[in-house]
This record gives C-alpha cells, structure tokens and sequence, in this order.
C-alpha cells in the first residue's frame, strides 16, 4: 500500500479534477413504475408488487408525479428539458436488483446541460455545471448477517429487502469539475449541500441524508498540470453526509498522489467510504457504460412532456434557496460574515423556525450560533441533530424576555431541555431557576453582604461605585443566580443613599 502523501503537498504537485453524482429519492406516493407504497420503514418485503420484483408477464407504467418533480430538479438546476426522452436497461447482476436489469435513462436523459452557483465559506461563488439529470429506479437493500464491518466478506449469510426497489431516483450528474484547485473537497460539501437545499425547497423529497434520501458518489482524479490530460478517476460510492464528501475528497487525493508517487498506474474502481476511520477501500473495477449493455426498454413508451406543462412547472417553481437566503439576511440584519456562518452551519431553517417562534433574530442567531454550536462540535454532530426543536429556543427566549431568567439561568434551562428534561417552562419549574422577583428576599441578601463587608457602604456613600459590583456578585451567589443584577442594584443604592 502506498504512503498518504499530505494534502498540502499534494495539491501543490498534482492538479484535482472531481465529478459527483447525486443520488435523490423522490418523494413521490407510490414507486417509479408500480402502485406499491414509497414508505420509510415497513417491514421487510411488505411494500412489493409484482412489478417491484420483476416477476414474468408484469408490465411497467410510469408515475407522473415522478416525472414532474423530475422536471422540476432540471429547471431550477437551469437544465434544458428534453422533448422527448425514453428509458432503458441497465444490465447487472446483483441480489438486490430483482429484475437483474436496473430501468434508468441513458443516452436521453429528461433534462440535460445545466449548471448551478454554489457558495463556498468565505462568500465566493463556484459555478458547477451539470451534464444531465435523468430517472431511475431504485434498488433493494442487502443486509449481511455476521462478520465485523456489515459488508459481505466475512458475513455467514445476507438477506434482502425489497421494499426499496423501485423507488424514484432522479441521478444528477456533474462535468468534470475543474479549477477549484486546494478547494476541491470544499467545492464539493457546498455542491451536495446545495442540491439538498434546493431539494427540500421544490418539495420533491424530503432530502434527509441520514436515511439515505440523498446520496453522493464521489469521483476523483488528479493530474500533473490543468493541461494535462484527465486521469484515471475512482468513485467513491454512497457518501451520505457534507462533512463525509469533503473529506473522501482529500483522502483521495492524498491516497492517489501517493499511488503516482510510487510509479504505479491508478486503477479506475469504486472504492467504499469508512466513516469511522476516514478513508476509502477498493471495492470493485469500475464498469464502463458499454458493460451495462443499455439498450432501450421495450415496456415503456418514450416520454414527451407537453411544451405548455414544462413552463406550467417553471412558472410554480418556489423562491429557490440562494435568493430566499439573500431576502432573509436582510429581513433579519445579518451581516455578510454572519450570514455566511449561519448558512455554513446548516442554520437558516433553525434560525427561520425560531424566530417564527416568537425570538428576534439576533436572539435566534445568538443561540444556535452560541452555546448551540459549541455543544454541536463537541458531540461531533450537526446543529440540527441536537434535541431540541426551534419552538423550544424560542419558548427559552420568550422567559428571558418576560424577565422570568436571565441568560445565565436560560444556559441552566437548555442544559435540562438537551438532556430531555421537557420543554423550557417544564425544566425551569422542576430545577427551581426561575428569577428571584420579590424584593425581600433580595433585601435580605444584600443586607447580608454590607454586613459582611462593612467598608463598602461608607465607599458606595461617598460617591465611589466601584465596590457595588462585589455586593451585587455576593447577592447573586447568595441567590444561585436568580437574582435580576439591574434589581440588586436598584435596590443597593437604594439602601445606602436613602
């Protein structure tokens, strides 16, 4: 095995070249060609049909709805759309592929020559462009019982589920994606996150990459100048997280320049991604197109979307994700650098949610960019991972507006509601934080602390403030810090002055 050559040093000697291919399940009611329910979580082979299972004498008919929101991903991705397209068989051999061929699209996709602006974490703007976007089918799902790591070697037997064959896949494919240099695993985080983005925004999917709604394929080659010819690429299969792309990414590059380092040719293969130990394994020699022997179905009729339909589409489409975040950070007076790592953080939806919850935005922002965050990177999981629910920071906000906390109190509330306390009124309750509102027991405390420190009401008489913060520290300590400090402090001057 070759050494890992580091990354640095890597991309100064070799120039990156990557391609992705994005995987999105529609979320359509029913399959791509039959009526068996597109569920999450039934039982294993309960949602099938004849069809689903490539049973002799079943015929395929195509969901409409598919064929919409496959439209819908072609136009916001600025893609043409095909007049007329036709499906085809992709010929493998695979126990989770029933029909031993797979129905996709193939030398005429739905929609082609496309592209899209991602944003990267310093603001700048990365053009990607797309070479075409088409539907398939899904496969089934292999489980293999036994061994170590899940995978077939080493497991005693597998089953398969095929409640997922046949799912409606739209597959979105990249050219080959040059000139990002360094940047390259970057470019290809913001570019998989923009796809969900913009996902969820048309409502075609519910775009969820821990269930495996989207999934990427990563390829990578590297070569010795930009002018150079492309290199031998590999494609690193069903990444399923941002911070995964971007890192299979670097590994890669790093394990290829090492690979050339040594004299040896890159072998053109899929390659696993180990999340646990951040690296890639080979897989399989990777199969070019003529070894799928495509050749159109012969079941189903080329489709031929209406001219009229497609601008219906068009003219529905939402307000997509770069423009609304444009419009919001100035609804809510983010800066530019705010603004930035809110998005950066996976935060709009969050911050929008929260502040639609009762909390300003600066409040909003101060919490999930804040303590939020900070508990975020150090359980190693995404903001909206966390338990607790933007209804809940806005429910928190509202007691520390209402005066009935403060934010050291409010830091004491989120603790109990990440632990699964309850919602904010429920933790406040039972731990007892709420604000010391009554002015005796604040009277008490205060007298207590002059009369531990004696010299500093003559201090305070004479016209020197300067000590009035230790009484008011003393008076929080003495109150586990439900005291309002503006009250103590009121009430202090008060005491000694009058």
């Amino acid at each position: 095995m070759s050494t890992l050559v580091d990354y640095d040093d890597a991309v100064a000697r070799y120039d990156t070249v990557i391609g992705i291919e994005v995987h999105v399940e529609l979320g359509t009611v029913t399959k791509m060609f039959d009526g068996a329910p597109a569920g999450f979580g039934e039982e294993p082979n309960t949602s099938v049909t004849p069809v689903s299972l490539g049973l002799p004498g079943s015929l395929p008919v195509v969901n409409g709805k598919a064929v919409e929101y496959a439209i819908r991903i072609g136009l916001a991705l600025n893609c043409s759309i095909a007049e007329t397209c036709r499906f085809a068989r992709k010929n493998y051999f695979y126990p989770d592929v029933p029909k031993n061929f797979q129905t996709s699209q193939y030398d005429e996709p739905i929609a082609y020559e496309g592209w899209v602006d991602v944003e990267l974490d310093d603001g700048s703007i990365f053009r990607v462009e797309i070479e075409r976007a088409h539907m398939e089918e899904d496969a089934g799902k292999n489980t293999h019982i036994g061994g170590s790591d899940g995978r077939i070697h080493g497991a005693e037997y597998s089953l398969v589920d095929y409640n997922r064959a046949g799912i409606p896949l739209v597959e979105i494919v990249t050219k080959p994606i040059t000139g990002a240099g360094a940047r390259a695993p970057e470019v290809a985080r913001a570019y998989v996150q923009t796809l969900r983005d913009l996902f969820r925004a048309l409502e075609v999917s519910e775009a969820r990459m821990e269930r495996g709604n989207v999934r990427a394929d990563v390829n990578v080659s590297i070569r010795p100048t930009p002018q150079s010819p492309l290199g031998t690429r590999t494609e690193t299969k069903n990444v399923n997280s941002f911070r995964s792309v971007e890192r299979a990414v670097r590994y890669e590059v790093s394990r290829q320049a090492g690979v050339l380092d040594d004299g040896i040719a890159i072998v053109q293969e899929t390659r696993h991604w180990h999340e646990d130990t951040g690296t890639t394994a080979a897989g399989r020699v990777k199969s070019d197109a003529e070894d799928y022997r495509y050749f159109p179905e012969p079941d189903l009729v080329p489709i031929a979307p209406d001219r009229a339909w497609v601008e219906e589409i068009r003219a529905s489409l939402p307000e997509l994700p770069a423009a609304r975040r444009r419009r919001l950070q100035g609804e809510w007076g983010y800066a530019d650098a705010e603004m930035r790592d809110v998005v950066n953080a996976g935060a709009v939806e969050l911050i929008e949610t929260t502040i639609a919850a009762g909390a300003s935005p600066a409040a909003a922002r101060k919490w999930w960019m804040g303590e939020l965050a900070r508990t975020a990177k150090q359980q190693e999981v995404e903001l909206a991972e966390l338990p607790v629910t933007p209804t809940q920071i806005g429910q928190l906000q509202k007691l520390v507006d209402d005066g009935r906390i403060n934010d050291k109190l409010a830091r004491q509330v989120l603790e109990g509601v990440l632990a699964g306390e309850g919602d904010p009124e429920t933790v406040l309750v039972a731990r007892g934080l709420e604000v010391v509102s009554d002015d005796a027991p604040l009277l008490e405390a205060i007298d207590a602390a002059l009369a531990a420190q004696p010299d500093i009401a003559e201090k305070i008489r004479s016209g020197n403030l300067g000590p009035v913060g230790a009484i008011i520290g003393a008076v929080m300590k003495a109150t586990r810090g439900q005291a309002d400090a503006g009250r103590v402090r009121e009430l202090l001057l008060e005491r000694i002055q009058g």
